[in-house]
């Protein structure tokens, strides 16, 4: 299949169902505000590295947590009893995902480039994204951000500072996106840590009806 290159002066993007088994469906563009939120609202997202196109993906099959199935392992639950828990949301959007850039980047390297950054604040700041920390006996632990549109929250990154920190983030993420009746956590790509969290597979088709919803 094509690699769709996407042009300067249009905020489109070709079919989703056009994208490569890996996902891959186009490239160029900008991260304009209006560009990621046609491409979240079609499950499309962004995920290049620095010096390159910005390249977007569409996973045909979409790995997602449903916020009622999150799961919380025994050892987490004691060490929720043991500590005194709590969710801070938006403390400080810039520094939580600027944690998540430099966990990765001290690491296996990232994706979180300046522009990015610069976008994804931009989408904070006009409220389509969040960042949500797991706050430990008055410490931050660990925290995650991501794109909200409708009742669905698009994960991007997460980090720990502290034993079970990006753990205790999605947990009480869950559950509060739970009782505000949210469809879903897209996870974008499965991981292990994802799986043994409650994470699944769906269609595209099914995954596109809850963001229709």
């Amino acid at each position: 299949m094509p690699v769709y290159r996407l042009p300067e002066d249009k905020i489109i993007f070709p079919d989703p169902r056009l994208a490569e088994e890996d996902g891959l469906l186009a490239f160029g563009g900008d991260l304009s505000t209006e560009r990621l939120l046609l491409a979240y609202s079609n499950g499309i997202f962004p995920w290049y590295n620095e010096g390159e196109p910005v390249m977007w993906w569409c996973p045909q099959e979409r790995f997602i947590i449903r916020p009622e199935n999150i799961h919380i392992s025994h050892s987490l639950a004691k060490y929720m009893r043991k500590h005194e828990v709590r969710m801070s949301v938006n403390r400080d959007f810039a520094d939580t995902m600027h944690r998540c850039r430099m966990k990765r980047e001290n690491a296996e390297g990232t994706w979180i480039t300046d522009d990015m950054e610069k976008a994804y604040g931009e989408l904070n700041r006009r409220g389509y994204a969040m960042a949500v920390e797991a706050v430990v006996d008055g410490e931050i632990a660990g925290g995650l951000y991501g794109v909200v549109i409708g009742k669905n929250f698009f994960g991007e990154s997460m980090y720990s500072d502290r034993e079970n920190g990006s753990k205790l983030a999605l947990v009480l993420l869950a559950e509060d996106l739970k009782e505000k009746g949210f469809h879903m956590i897209d996870c974008q790509f499965h991981t292990d840590f994802l799986e043994s969290m409650g994470g699944g597979y769906i269609s595209y088709e099914e995954y596109m009806e809850m963001i229709d919803r």
